[in-house]
């Protein structure tokens, strides 16, 4: 990491962290780290989120050819970073860079940017961050925990991580086991209980079970659930039927808050209203996402937004801006 861009960061840490924790049951997870005003899955974006006192900060994990685990959110490279500059004859068949086909010292020769379209190679979000300016790096799994976990001792605060495992049958599919490399690292450093400040989430049931019941982990794991991304295991089940068998290995879910709202109107499952609620009946911890300041939908504003969360009784939320959310919810409970 760029020894500026950590000095400037901890400078905004100082100012940050000079008011108190939230006090509300909302856990605020930082989504991406602060992904609205640095790109997604940089060091310095999480050194910033960090400093805006969430509960969690999330890493999206992908295994390198050499099995070392990037926070990096796709599988593939042309949407952050610079790979077609740097490698221009390492695309497959289909015009993508793969995480797998490199070596994290290769990885590591590459800038990250702002997400851009891959073809159109415009800005996602227009009025973030500066696509291809500045000096921003991929970084290993590792390297974040460490971080977070020095900043924890140094502020004397308990951050948590956030990790989902990124397409596993697709590493699968590549002969690698994600999971049981990532839960060998979590183990490393501490994470093995759900009381360690570690929520593990992956959107493939197979692999969650799995987890669970072949490799025993006793961490606290969360089903991400998304209508048209839904796995196997949940097609043609209600949304009782789905929690109902969520329950049996996880301790929560993760659904996309937009389809809560459209519910029966418009998703193709029947009354997916009503999730939380479900949820809730089978014990089960429900954390939507992904709320944005600057797609607020049908919404007048970010406030409305959060307040919607508090009517869907939710648990907890995934943000990019988790300044607004940390500042709405401390004044709920004031």
């Amino acid at each position: 990491m760029n020894v500026k861009y950590f000095l400037i960061l901890i400078g905004c840490l100082s100012v940050l962290s000079c008011s108190s924790s939230s006090e509300s049951d909302m856990l605020v997870i930082a989504h991406r780290g602060a992904s609205a005003y640095l790109p997604e899955h940089t060091l310095p974006a999480k050194a910033l989120a960090y400093g805006m006192q969430p509960d969690y900060i999330e890493q999206d994990v992908v295994l390198t050819k050499d099995d070392i685990p990037i926070v990096i959110h796709d599988i593939c490279l042309e949407t952050t970073t610079n790979v077609e500059d740097i490698f221009p004859d390492r695309k497959r068949e289909d015009g993508k860079y793969y995480v797998i086909d490199f070596t994290w010292e290769e990885l590591s020769c590459l800038n990250v940017s702002e997400r851009f379209d891959a073809q159109t190679k415009q800005p996602v979000y227009k009025e973030r961050f500066p696509i291809h300016t500045s000096y921003f790096k991929l970084h290993r799994l590792s390297d974040e925990i460490e971080m977070i976990q020095g900043l924890n001792k140094t502020m004397k605060r308990d951050v948590g991580i956030y990790v989902e495992i990124k397409e596993p049958q697709f590493h699968r599919n590549e002969g690698k086991d994600i999971s049981k490399i990532v839960l060998e690292l979590l183990s490393k450093y501490g994470y093995t209980t759900q009381q360690d400040l570690c929520v593990l989430q992956c959107f493939d049931a197979v692999e969650l079970k799995k987890i669970r019941k072949n490799y025993l982990s006793d961490l606290f794991l969360v089903q991400l659930l998304e209508i048209g991304y839904l796995d196997e295991e949940f097609r043609n089940k209600t949304p009782q039927e789905i929690v109902n068998y969520i329950a049996d290995y996880a301790n929560g879910i993760g659904p996309w808050y937009k389809q809560i709202l459209e519910g029966k109107n418009q998703s193709k499952i029947k009354d997916f209203d009503k999730i939380v609620q479900l949820a809730h009946e089978q014990h089960l911890k429900v954390h939507a996402f992904t709320f944005r300041a600057d797609d607020l939908a049908d919404f007048k504003s970010y406030e409305a937004l959060l307040q919607k969360a508090e009517e869907l009784e939710l648990d907890g939320i995934f943000t990019d801006h988790p300044d607004l959310a940390v500042s709405y919810f401390k004044k709920k409970n004031r």
